[in-house]
C-alpha cells in the first residue's frame, strides 16, 4: 500500500531520528567507498566519512536548499572535499598509489563543479542513493509491484512484455511504474532532483 511521507531531507532537518539514521546509512558507505576508490586507505576513508556525517548532522538544520538541481549533492561533495583536505594537511590521510601532487589535483577537481571527477561523483551519488531509497520503500508495495517495476524500469523490458509476464495490462504496468516512481521521488526530494526521465537504478 502506497504511503504518503515527507522527504528524508525534510524530516532530518526537523530532527527526526529515524530519518537521520536512514541518511547516515545511505551516505556514510557512499563516501567511504568513493574515497577508497580514489586511493584513500580504508581506515582513513572510514574516519573521513564518519566526520562528514558528524558535520552533516550538525549543520543540516541550517542547510537551505537553493532550489537548484543537485544543491544537497553539491553541498555534501564540498564538505567531503574540505574534510579530506584537512585530514591530509593534518597528516591523517596518506593516499596510496599516488603522490601528494596527484592527491592535491584530485581534491581540486572534486571542488570544481565542472570537472570530469565531479561529474563522476554526481553520477555515482545518484545511482547509489536511488538504489538505497528503492530498497527502503519496497515494503510499501507488493512484491509483484516491485518485480514489475524492476523489470520495466531497471531492466528496461518493454511494458508489453512485462504485462504478458505478470498477467497485467500495459496500462497496469505503467500504473505500477508511476506509483513507485512517485514514491521514490517524494522520499528523495532534495537529495535527488528528479525530472521526467526514468531513473537508472
Amino acid at each position: 500500500m502506497e504511503q504518503t511521507s515527507r522527504s528524508l531531507l525534510d524530516l532530518a532537518r526537523d530532527g527526526n531520528g529515524a530519518a537521520w539514521e536512514h541518511l547516515v546509512s545511505i551516505y556514510q558507505p557512499l563516501i567511504a567507498g568513493w574515497l577508497r576508490r580514489h586511493h584513500v586507505p580504508a581506515q582513513d576513508a572510514a574516519d573521513v566519512a564518519q566526520e562528514v556525517m558528524a558535520i552533516m548532522i550538525r549543520e543540516m538544520p541550517d542547510f537551505e536548499h537553493s532550489g537548484r538541481t543537485g544543491a544537497f549533492r553539491r553541498w555534501l561533495r564540498n564538505v567531503t572535499a574540505n574534510r579530506v583536505r584537512q585530514f591530509w594537511r593534518d597528516g591523517r590521510v596518506r593516499p596510496q598509489a599516488t603522490g601528494d601532487s596527484d592527491f592535491r589535483m584530485m581534491l581540486a577537481e572534486l571542488e570544481d563543479p565542472n570537472s570530469e571527477l565531479t561529474q563522476r561523483w554526481n553520477a555515482q551519488h545518484d545511482v547509489h542513493v536511488l538504489r538505497q531509497i528503492t530498497a527502503m520503500i519496497e515494503q510499501e508495495f507488493t512484491e509483484k509491484s516491485m518485480q514489475v517495476f524492476r523489470r520495466h524500469v531497471v531492466q528496461q523490458v518493454p511494458a508489453g512484455d512485462v504485462a504478458d509476464e505478470f498477467g497485467l495490462s500495459v496500462a497496469g504496468v505503467y500504473q505500477v511504474k508511476s506509483r513507485v516512481l512517485r514514491r521514490l521521488r517524494q522520499e528523495a526530494e532534495g537529495l535527488l532532483e528528479s525530472d521526467d526521465r526514468v531513473p537508472v537504478i
